[in-house]
């Protein structure tokens, strides 16, 4: 038995430094286990007051004077505030907006039509078989669209892509590298700063695709040096179905990519309306269109949690839940494999156990409000936001899935 185990769930809850946060999300004080944060976060309490004032108030009662007075510049405001609180991103390089496929084709685009223009002969994007799938889609359409071709890393479902794996793959023809920091099906945390170094001496830009750390994993984006990352908010950020994304762009190289879709919100002057385009400077030249007020609105609140927990704080948790999680699931569930990493510091926010069964398993446990997600092959994902989840919860909801195994 591990410490964990031998604690117990009580004990643990009750020396959880965070566990007063819990009762600031809605229907988190129910007996629904909630196995699911990682695909979409419990809203927060005081979301609903905070949209019924701005319904009332910003929207009813300044109407159009709203875009003069502030939502004009909310992209690129929230943009720093997110910078600054999860993606350890300085001020003018993040804004919020359009969707995480809209930004992973603006991003993604604009790098390979860089490289065609500085140096011809990169013609390849590098993207692994198990990044997530809208990545791949997207990478695939890009080079049909430009004539470009794809190398493939070909990495383990319960793992991802090495340090080894990337050095084998980039070459002189390198345009791009396309990866998860987090995987979405093991949860594998890759080497960040390792892997962009590598795209680097190899003559190539990066493009993170933080939709599984953002809000639970420390990100470093300046430190890393890192050229492009995209990522959602609907996840660990709690900004509700279809909350906007985000793109980060480095200072270094927002005069020299041309984004594809050029929209009226990026132009230098909006509402001059003139005949030719001609983009603003910084980042919001890489915003399209109209930004989704609404949905930035209620990412607020979790953003501002984010910040008073600590993201250092709130990683220790998620890796104690995410261990607990481990620790019963060996205890308890022999017939079940680990398919994500056992090593912590290899591992992001979730978890995801093995088994033929687990298909039926998860809508046996829907039926029984324990909510976790499903993932071919046979991989039953256990997701858990540390802001929210209780070890009680855990330990309740790996019972749960002992029991709809036998």
């Amino acid at each position: 038995m591990t410490s964990l185990l031998q604690r117990g769930a009580a004990e643990l809850d009750a020396a959880d430094p965070l566990a007063g946060f819990r009762e600031r999300f809605v229907g988190a004080a129910s007996d629904l286990v909630y196995f699911d944060g990682n695909s979409l976060g419990r809203p927060v309490a005081t979301t609903a007051d905070r949209l019924t004032a701005f319904v009332q108030q910003d929207w009813g009662g300044r109407l159009i004077r709203g875009w003069d007075e502030q939502w004009m510049d909310l992209p690129t405001a929230l943009g720093d505030d997110l910078g600054r609180v999860v993606l350890g991103a300085t001020a003018g390089q993040t804004a919020v907006g359009d969707s995480t496929t809209v930004w992973l084709y603006k991003l993604m685009r604009a790098a390979v039509d860089h490289a065609s223009r500085t140096d011809p002969a990169r013609t390849e994007i590098v993207i692994d078989t198990d990044n997530f799938p809208t990545d791949r889609y997207v990478a695939e359409g890009i080079a049909a669209e430009r004539g470009l071709s794809l190398r493939w890393i070909e990495v383990d479902t319960s793992a991802g892509v090495t340090a080894d794996q990337l050095r084998e793959a980039v070459t002189e023809r390198t345009a791009l590298v396309v990866l998860n920091h987090v995987s979405y099906r093991s949860a594998w945390l890759a080497d960040a700063p390792e892997l962009t170094r590598i795209a680097h001496d190899a003559g190539a830009l990066v493009l993170w695709d933080l939709c599984h750390s953002a809000g639970v994993v420390p990100v470093a984006l300046d430190a890393w040096d890192v050229d492009l990352a995209v990522g959602c908010t609907y996840k660990y950020l709690n900004g509700g179905p279809g909350s906007p994304a985000f793109g980060y762009v480095n200072t270094r190289l927002q005069g020299e990519l041309t984004q594809p879709i050029q929209g009226w919100m990026g132009h230098a002057d909006p509402f001059r309306m003139g005949p030719g385009y001609t983009p603003a400077a910084g980042i919001r030249r890489f915003i399209s269109g109209t930004p989704p007020i609404l949905g930035m609105v209620a990412m607020q609140q979790m953003l501002e949690l984010v910040e008073e927990a600590g993201i250092e704080a709130i990683r220790a948790k998620s890796v104690a839940l995410t261990s607990y999680a481990v620790d019963l699931a060996d205890a308890t569930l022999p017939e079940v494999t680990l398919a994500s990493p056992r090593d912590a510091q290899r591992r992001g926010g979730h978890v995801t156990l093995h088994h033929d069964r687990m298909r039926e398993v998860t809508a046996r446990l829907w039926e029984r409000d324990v909510i976790p997600d499903y993932r071919d092959p046979g991989g039953l994902r256990i997701g858990l936001s540390p802001l929210s989840t209780s070890y009680d919860e855990v330990e309740r909801g790996m019972a749960a899935v002992a029991e709809a195994l036998r």
